[in-house]
């Protein structure tokens, strides 16, 4: 009997193929899943406010209106949120890559001397925290409280991106590479730079993704240390017409519109402008986030 027919019998066995059923279908009932909230909110968005209160949209746009974008980019308040949040991220993952980088790179290396307690310690704070309140005193004791700096600092570096890169760089460094550089006379920082940034692009491009949503999607942070209005980020801005449904910029907005109708549908085109600029990364990292990834899970 050839492969072939060998082949084809196995394709055409009725076990597989209601085996290859049932996993189209869960898949397509999870495709569903995750998709129908995203069109909804995307169909509400451009919808009449009439429409979306009375529960009219359930999928496909009606009575189409860009109301809701329109007012969402004339409030000040929004706007200004939305740069804070577009500097937070950019800032913020800057900061965060850069130093999980240094943290990882030499933790990496066998000869760097104290590296496992080191790396106990690190491991030690995903189990316990200090909590909410010693965290609150260090930072205001820092004199960070109501500055940008609190967003930045505090949590600028995570443990499981450290473990991750750290696994990344032991194996795709190897120490053999190390030597020879340190025969031909070449410093630690210029190995950084010219060797380890160079091979390290997929673990970076993970660490920029990770960092930049965690980054973008913060709001808590936001809500214990600042008190200006003027820093708070989109997030925050997001949360008080969700849950509060009552802000003052948005008040203005509403003069010639009833404010429940106009509120509920600045909710879905906030949502849409506040999730595009992750949309429109992950696109562009997805190859070296997948890699970066299996590198950090399997051989860590």
């Amino acid at each position: 009997m050839t492969t072939t027919t060998v082949n084809r019998k196995i394709r055409e066995s009725a076990g597989d193929r209601a085996l290859m059923i049932v996993i189209y279908t869960i898949l397509t009932l999870v495709l569903i899943a995750v998709i129908y909230p995203l069109i909804y909110i995307v169909s509400s968005s451009i919808s009449s406010p009439a429409a979306v209160t009375s529960g009219k949209v359930w999928l496909w746009p009606v009575d189409i209106s860009f109301k809701g974008f329109k007012t969402l980019f004339d409030t000040p308040t929004i706007m200004t949120g939305y740069g804070n949040s577009l500097f937070y991220t950019a800032a913020g993952t800057l900061i965060s890559v850069a130093l999980t980088v240094m943290l990882a790179y030499p933790l990496s290396r066998k000869t760097f001397f104290g590296r496992s307690p080191i790396m106990v310690i690190i491991t030690f704070t995903m189990i316990f925290s200090g909590g909410l309140i010693p965290t609150y005193l260090v930072v205001k004791s820092l004199h960070l409280i109501d500055t940008r700096w609190a967003l930045l600092i505090p949590n600028a570096i995570w443990v499981w991106q450290v473990i991750i890169a750290r696994s990344f760089f032991q194996s795709s460094i190897p120490e053999e590479l190390i030597e020879a550089s340190e025969i031909d006379g070449c410093s630690d920082l210029r190995f950084m730079r010219s060797v380890v940034i160079p091979l390290s692009k997929p673990i970076i491009a993970v660490l920029v993704l990770m960092y930049a949503v965690g980054q973008w999607n913060a709001y808590f942070d936001a809500l214990i240390y600042l008190k200006s209005a003027n820093l708070f980020p989109l997030q925050l801005v997001l949360r008080s017409i969700i849950i509060q449904n009552n802000s003052s910029g948005i008040m203005d907005a509403m003069k010639q519109v009833e404010r429940q109708q106009l509120a509920e549908l600045l909710k879905y085109a906030l949502i849409v402008v506040a999730t595009l600029p992750v949309l429109m990364i992950y696109p562009f990292v997805q190859r070296f986030f997948v890699q970066g990834m299996l590198v950090g899970s399997v051989k860590g």
